[in-house]
């Protein structure tokens, strides 16, 4: 048996460096790569995430840029609108009120002339008679009108301001 045992160890030996073998081959050659392969994909997967979250994160920020912006241009368009406006009303009640003086004016010009003893150049002369539009009106007037106007233009900035500070 002796003679056997040493035959047997022999192949139980080779078996043993074969399935060692087989095991480190396999380990190197099959494992190893395959594993490498895995962690590059899940890095490859990682790295498409990460780029499209950015996309994502880019797309909304020119998303909010865009309603910002559209926001800013109807807010000064409604701003040049007021503005606008607050011109219209001046020049609109600066010409009712030169309107409302020649209207006076007149009146007592029609007064004095309808007096026996007052002459027409005397009239002119002590009533005389404003034009109907593009006046000269009274400073306290003037600056009522003019301080109307500018309090609506500075709301309407003040709502300006309101929108481009934005949320």
């Amino acid at each position: 048996m002796h003679k056997h045992a040493n035959a047997i160890l022999k192949i139980a030996l080779a078996l043993a460096a074969l399935v060692a073998g087989g095991g480190v081959g396999f380990y190197y050659g099959i494992f190893l790569p395959a594993q490498d392969m895995r962690r590059q994909r899940m890095e490859l997967l990682d790295r498409k995430a990460a780029a499209e979250a950015q996309n994502q994160a880019m797309a909304e920020q020119a998303r909010r840029v865009q309603e910002q912006a559209k926001r800013i241009e109807a807010a000064q368009a409604a701003y040049d609108e007021c503005v606008n406006f607050a011109e219209v009303s001046y020049k609109q009640r600066w010409s009712q009120s030169c309107q409302s003086l020649h209207d006076a004016d007149q009146a007592a010009f029609e007064d004095c002339a309808d007096d026996l003893f007052s002459t027409e150049s005397g009239c002119r002369a002590k009533h005389p008679i404003r034009p109907a539009s593009d006046c000269a009106l009274p400073a306290r007037m003037a600056r009522e009108l003019s301080g109307t106007r500018d309090q609506r233009k500075a709301e309407c900035m003040a709502k300006l301001q309101v929108v481009q500070a934005g949320p």
